[in-house]
């Protein structure tokens, strides 16, 4: 078996800028694919809506659009667009485009279900 010398770099791992707010995870990602389709809302785009009170994790149509990829959500947002959420703080966002991740959770004997706030 081989070792690294001490005197090697150790292997750069690359991260992307993710925020998290609740159960959504947005992370930005380079750019938007070609043949994404455009989503239509009215006055803000819902990534997730809460279980019991309504409330929900939104985006101003001002400042972002909405996408779908193979199955996927996108969102691109211009220079300090606000994800807000009425129980948690606003986020916030850089201009870019970044891929939304709806938190997951096990439940034993039942299928994995998305978490809701």
């Amino acid at each position: 078996m081989k070792f690294l010398k001490k005197t090697q770099e150790p292997a750069q791992i690359q991260t992307r800028p993710t925020y998290r707010q609740g159960d959504v995870l947005l992370q930005k990602i380079d750019s938007m694919p070609a043949s994404a389709q455009p989503v239509e809302f009215e006055e803000r785009i819902v990534l997730a809506y809460g279980e019991v009170t309504g409330h929900c994790h939104a985006l101003s149509t001002a400042s972002a659009a909405m996408f779908t990829f193979n199955g996927q959500r996108l969102i691109e947002v211009k220079e300090g667009a606000r994800l807000r959420h009425e129980e948690h703080a606003t986020i916030v966002l850089p201009q870019g485009v970044y891929k939304v991740i709806q938190q997951r959770e096990y439940v034993p004997e039942a299928p994995p279900r998305d978490v809701l706030d």
